[in-house]
């Protein structure tokens, strides 16, 4: 690995001539970049786009985001009114403020279920998925990092990636897990301990690297111009020049200076508005800190998922479920809906519009699909002390971009909101809509070698509506 900083002493320039030979599952990082990409092959399998899945763990309730009941009854019926969208007809949550004002840009799933009422990792991870993050088995068609960049595949980000001062990761379950691929494949985790950061990110504590990003970027440029300056590069071959290239010229490094973006863009982005001081510490979760954590970064968490997507990465996980903070039983470890949703659904609101303008100024919009869901919907019944409990029949699911029409709604859920009124959709159907973004079905039969869960996966109907074949 690339050893900036080891103790007290730095690198040196014999040191970092090393690189060379890492090796990264029994190849070298030079050879890794000699492989030949995805997309150099004729069948071209890969479509270009990428892929956001921001993770709602905990279970985002239908009634209080896109699927609001003002009709039912009162111990059903959305908790805080609801919100005329731009879509005419079209109501969400209140709480869905800013989003509602740009419902013609993005779909609403109003069918979907995840057939699953428990806390873990699905659909990212679980049966539907085998086992495997989505986005590994993207990295198996396409590699695990673009040979012209060095920029991985696939990547999972944490709220430490944005703030290196918030509780530690809270995820119920392995976001990197690779199934029966192995950890070749395993996602990149910017601070964690994925083998592709071991391997060919800057060895550096997560502290240091957030906290001293200039001085970081000043001494790599000491060292590349120490190397130039003595013509020590010159004895390497093409490949390996591109490999320093890739390091020392900050290609992942950059991408993940989140801070690098305008000053204005970054205030849009940013939630750090919505974090309440101790308001919520009347629960354990609140106590500990999560609600103002996920506040605070989930804006920013966005931008660099963005920026990872611009730099060539295919699939970003967003973990925007700290320790499981949508989960809303109003019980002593649990906000109810009603402050649930200020604590939370606020800053999601906030921070997902921010990206759709985003994209949307950028004339990115067919590049990336942005998918929001979390692993359960939430009880069509409100319980005694005003939250919802685990409920499996009906979720929320949003998607924007990707190719998609905006101001699409597909299926509708039964009078209480409780399971789908007909045409449902499940975790296949979106499992296969995600990797046909990103993959080509036709092209990708052509080609030899790829395995047939993969294949499984993709020839799976989509979900129907979407403008997928």
């Amino acid at each position: 690995m690339l050893n900036i900083v080891h103790g007290d002493h730095p690198t040196t320039r014999r040191e970092l001539l090393g690189i060379g030979s890492l090796a990264l599952g029994g190849l070298s990082l030079s050879t890794l970049l000699k492989l030949p990409a995805a997309a150099q092959n004729p069948h071209r399998p890969l479509t270009g786009k990428s892929v956001i899945f921001l993770f709602q763990q905990g279970g985002p309730g239908q009634h209080e985001t896109f699927d609001p009941k003002p009709l039912a009854p009162s111990n059903i019926r959305t908790v805080g009114g609801t919100i005329q969208t731009s879509v005419p007809g079209l109501y969400f949550g209140a709480t869905m403020r800013r989003l509602s004002r740009l419902a013609h840009k993005f779909t609403i799933v109003r069918s979907f279920q995840t057939n699953n009422a428990g806390h873990n990792i699905q659909p990212l991870v679980g049966s539907d998925s085998l086992d495997a993050n989505i986005g590994t088995h993207f990295a198996r068609v396409a590699g695990t990092t673009r040979s012209s960049t060095g920029m991985p595949t696939n990547a999972v980000l944490f709220p430490r990636a944005v703030d290196a001062g918030v509780p530690k990761p809270q995820a119920r379950g392995n976001l990197s897990s690779t199934g029966a691929y192995g950890a070749t494949y395993a996602p990149f985790v910017p601070g964690g301990a994925s083998k592709l950061q071991d391997n060919m990110q800057l060895k550096l504590s997560r502290d240091r690297f957030l906290g001293e990003r200039r001085p970081l970027l000043a001494e790599l440029d000491r060292l590349h111009r120490g190397i130039a300056a003595n013509n020590q590069l010159d004895a390497v071959d093409a490949i390996q020049q591109q490999a320093y290239d890739i390091l020392l010229g900050g290609g992942v490094a950059r991408a993940l200076d989140w801070t690098q973006e305008a000053p204005g863009l970054i205030e849009r982005y940013d939630t750090q508005r919505f974090v309440e001081s101790d308001r919520w510490n009347k629960v354990s979760r609140g106590r500990k800190g999560y609600y103002n954590a996920q506040a605070a970064t989930i804006g920013r968490l966005l931008l660099l998922a963005r920026r990872l997507c611009e730099s060539g990465c295919g699939f970003v996980t967003i973990h925007a479920g700290y320790a499981g903070v949508w989960d809303m039983h109003a019980d002593g470890n649990n906000l109810n809906m009603e402050d649930g949703m200020r604590a939370v659904g606020r800053p999601f609101d906030h921070a997902v519009a921010a990206f759709i303008e985003d994209v949307e100024a950028r004339g990115m919009q067919d590049d990336i699909l942005l998918v929001c869901c979390g692993e359960m919907g939430r009880t069509p019944r409100i319980n005694k002390r005003g939250g919802r409990d685990h409920w499996s029949r009906l979720a929320p699911l949003l998607l924007y971009g990707g190719g998609m029409r905006g101001g699409n709604v597909i299926g509708a859920s039964d009078r209480d909101g409780a399971e789908p009124a007909g045409d449902q959709q499940n975790p296949r159907h979106l499992i296969s809509t995600i990797l046909r973004t990103v993959l080509n079905p036709g092209e990708l039969r052509l080609i030899p070698g790829i395995p047939r869960d993969v294949h499984d996966l993709v020839e799976h109907p989509p979900i129907r509506g979407t403008g997928l074949a």
